[in-house]
């Protein structure tokens, strides 16, 4: 990995190591199999302490087809407003890990800048439930915040979808599955540097820090259960695999150049551009996967937030999507 560390910025070089060092290289499935539940209660109670006082936090829960219950976590300003946009936000951790409350910190700034109602849901991990059972889950929680706009404040024209990594990935599923069935409108998305390729060899970065290759390719294996090898991966699972990118939301997104996904997100980037769809995009020189959560402080992370916070303020000043009907 000593070559890979010498590609970072220097202030990311040793939150690349103290990170890859407590996670470890995730050699095989039955490593990622090992149930993640106590780890998600550490991380959801710690980010819940740390919630600002300039936000209000609830949860509410909705009815998903098997009977079962999902759990939405709602983050609003202290002092609400009217006519703001609504953001699902989608958490990030492989499609096997996460829980929406380590978005707060992510999406503070948006909900502190704009008002804006975030709508994070506990979407099922694939160490319960493969594919398509987190894109059901993602999609619903934005159903739900269509269905309540009023009630939040929401403009039902500015519905928004973002998400970080495995979020990225399920921000750009959601919004693809959304204009295929044409019951919502999404304004515009930022996928940040997602997980969208489950056919990324596995001799792309695999020394890389935080999540290489190998760890990818096992999580997608757990992601897309039977699925996982066969000509029948949809688009909806691995958007990367979409061939038709028109009438896709204005687009957002940054990736490290040390990054698995890199190559990847240019090319959706690409895609997204040659059908037309308005697209802003960055890549950070020096950069690993998930620098911006992991290295809060880094210059890096201070450029790729400014890049993002002000595009966020441009696309709640200019984009609207009506719903249909």
């Amino acid at each position: 990995m000593s070559d890979t560390l010498d590609r970072l910025q220097p202030d990311l070089r040793l939150p690349a190591r103290l990170m890859s060092a407590a996670i470890g290289r995730q050699r095989s499935v039955e490593n990622l199999r090992r149930p993640p539940g106590a780890v998600n209660r550490v991380i959801s109670e710690l980010a819940r302490r740390r919630v600002p006082k300039t936000l209000r936090v609830h949860e509410e829960t909705v009815p998903r087809d098997d009977g079962s219950r999902l759990r939405l976590l709602v983050v609003r300003p202290r002092l609400p407003r009217r006519d703001v946009p609504g953001l699902l936000w989608l958490h990030g951790g492989g499609y096997l890990t996460g829980e929406p409350e380590q978005g707060i910190a992510l999406v503070r700034s948006f909900v502190e800048g704009s008002g804006c109602v975030v709508v994070a849901p506990a979407y099922r991990l694939s160490v319960d439930a493969p594919y398509p059972a987190a894109r059901d889950d993602a999609y619903t929680a934005l159903l739900w915040l269509r269905d309540h706009a009023d009630e939040l404040g929401v403009r039902p024209d500015q519905l928004a979808v973002g998400g970080n990594s495995a979020g990225g990935g399920l921000t750009a599923a959601t919004t693809l599955w959304a204009r295929d069935r044409g019951e919502v409108s999404v304004a515009f998305q930022m996928p940040l540097y997602p997980m969208i390729d489950d056919r990324t060899p596995v001799d792309v970065l695999d020394d890389a820090p935080v999540w290489d290759a190998v760890t990818n390719r096992n999580a997608w294996s757990m992601y897309l259960g039977d699925l996982d090898g066969t000509d029948d991966v949809p688009a909806y699972a691995a958007p990367a695999r979409c061939t038709d990118h028109a009438g896709l939301p204005p687009t957002m997104t940054f990736v490290g150049d040390v990054d698995p996904f890199h190559d990847e997100t240019t090319r959706y980037v690409e895609a997204l551009r040659a059908a037309g769809v308005p697209v802003e995009f960055r890549v950070v020189a020096g950069a690993f996967h998930g620098f911006d959560v992991i290295a809060s402080g880094a210059s890096a992370t201070r450029e790729a937030v400014a890049f993002r916070d002000q595009w966020f303020g441009h696309a709640v000043r200019t984009f609207r999507a009506a719903q249909p009907g």
